[in-house]
């Protein structure tokens, strides 16, 4: 019962694994590499599962843990390697050619304001607005107390909100403000 779940799992969650581990480490190979580890790692102990209340918190655990991992150990080799292409292309949601273009820049500007928020702050936003997990599930999968996954989920939003980048996308005022203030 609880392999076919899991297999279930592993079927329909790598692509948003993926993209979560890619928010994580902004790095298309070092994520594919983190979620490869992540699932191997997940089939190994899946015997764990029947102790768990609910399998997608672990789950998303063992993928956070696997880009921890990543972070530690291949990042500070990163600038020896080939250039990654943009991560504004993650595989998502299928929308039309028109809305391509649109799409591009705000993913971009997003991607890159969530890339300056320190690690700690940006997996649990990946958790809970790309990975669709509680702040209960979020503080599971981490490893923390849900108070703790408030605050930083709090302050993550206080420091995007803060980001001029992005201000400009939802207020056009302040982004003609920092065109005219730009060298």
């Amino acid at each position: 019962m609880v392999e076919q779940q899991l297999e279930a799992w592993l079927d329909e969650s790598y692509l948003t694994s993926y993209r979560t581990a890619c928010l994580i480490l902004g790095n298309r190979a070092d994520a594919e590499e983190a979620v490869q580890e992540a699932f191997l790692r997940a089939w190994r102990f899946r015997d764990s599962l029947s102790s768990v209340p609910s399998i997608k918190p672990w789950l998303y655990r063992v993928v956070v843990n696997a880009c921890y991992s990543k972070l530690r150990t291949e990042i500070p080799h990163r600038d020896r390697r080939a250039p990654d292409e943009p991560l504004s292309g993650l595989p998502g949601s299928g929308e039309g050619p028109e809305d391509g273009a649109v799409h591009d820049e705000v993913a971009g500007t997003v991607l890159a304001a969530l890339a300056r928020l320190p690690v700690s702050l940006r997996i649990p936003v990946v958790l809970r607005y790309y990975a669709d997990l509680s702040e209960r599930d979020i503080a599971l999968a981490i490893g923390r107390r849900p108070g703790t996954v408030k605050s930083r989920l709090h302050e993550a939003r206080r420091r995007l909100a803060a980001d001029p980048a992005l201000s400009s996308l939802v207020d056009p005022e302040a982004s003609r403000t920092i065109q005219e203030t730009a060298p």
